[in-house]
């Protein structure tokens, strides 16, 4: 890891919040997606523990729509770590009748993850859950606190939140409560995306500038493989694209570019119009799509 040691006030506020989660929860996860936020999240718990290793899982709820590049990412980082990694599955869930396939044109199975991210936690007996969300991803996203409790049915209340004054962060919850904590809420895309160009984080390649299948509609660029509806008067064209977030290829739009480098992804985004989550297919459904999944359960 480099610059150990060089003073950094966002990374150190992430490090303490990830130290208080160790401190005050018996059997904390932290949520992994493969995704650039719970990358960064791996690296930070890397130094919050250094020379130990991560004294806590990485949960992967995996829809079975990834993006292969993902997987094989998430499989290689935690090979090379030395961490521990729990899967579960979207279509087990499915398969037990406990959610139902989405069909038709905006079919995706993102909100179905809710179901099977619950009884994660309950097997487990997760009592804090970490994941990379932002304030500046998403307006539900900017209510929430750093430690925010969800309760006995995995449901969060928006006016029901604790104080968090002069960083003090109070953990202390009831039988059958778990917190979702969020290390980098104050970080920015672009404060995410300089992390990982000054840390060198290696990354997944779709990230990155490179050809693929991809078709237009609504205004957004979909990437056309056997997952995602696509109607025959939807023509498949090769572009030069990138993502700037990722979720699997059912929800998570392309961007045309040509950023092959850290420097250039870094360079696009200072000069971009289009907001992250501006690229997320699946908070196109409604204006409050993700304060509504985050009610029932939704990370």
């Amino acid at each position: 890891m480099s610059n150990l040691f060089i003073p950094n006030p966002k990374e150190a506020e992430s490090i303490h919040i990830i130290r208080e989660v160790a401190a005050q929860f018996e059997r904390p996860v932290l949520l992994f997606s493969g995704g650039k936020d719970s990358i960064t999240l791996v690296r930070l718990a890397q130094k919050a523990f250094f020379p130990a290793k991560i004294p806590f899982p990485l949960l992967h709820v995996d829809t079975g729509h990834n993006f292969p590049e993902t997987i094989e990412f998430r499989d290689q980082l935690v090979k090379e770590l030395g961490l521990e990694l729990i899967v579960r599955n979207v279509q087990d869930s499915i398969d037990q009748g406990k959610v139902r396939e989405e069909k038709g044109r905006y079919a995706s199975r993102n909100s179905l993850q809710t179901t099977t991210l619950l009884d994660a936690i309950e097997e487990f007996k997760f009592d804090a859950c970490i994941g990379g969300a932002r304030r500046d991803e998403e307006k539900a996203r900017a209510k929430e606190r750093v430690f925010s409790v969800r309760d006995d049915f995995g449901q969060w209340d928006e006016k029901n939140q604790r104080p968090e004054l002069f960083d003090m962060l109070n953990g202390k919850i009831h039988v059958g409560q778990n917190v979702r904590v969020f290390p980098i809420s104050n970080w920015t895309e672009l404060d995410v995306w300089e992390y990982i160009r000054t840390e060198n984080i290696a990354i997944p390649s779709i990230y990155f500038a490179h050809k693929r299948e991809v078709f237009f509609r609504d205004g957004l660029i979909w990437t056309a493989n056997e997952h995602v509806y696509r109607e025959a008067h939807e023509e498949v064209t090769e572009k030069w694209v990138r993502f700037r977030t990722v979720g699997d290829m059912t929800c998570t739009a392309a961007v045309l570019s040509e950023a092959v480098s850290l420097d250039d992804v870094v360079n696009e985004i200072r000069q971009s119009t289009l907001s992250e989550r501006g690229a997320r297919i699946d908070d196109k459904r409604s204006e409050a799509a993700m304060e509504t999944r985050k009610k029932v359960g939704y990370f």
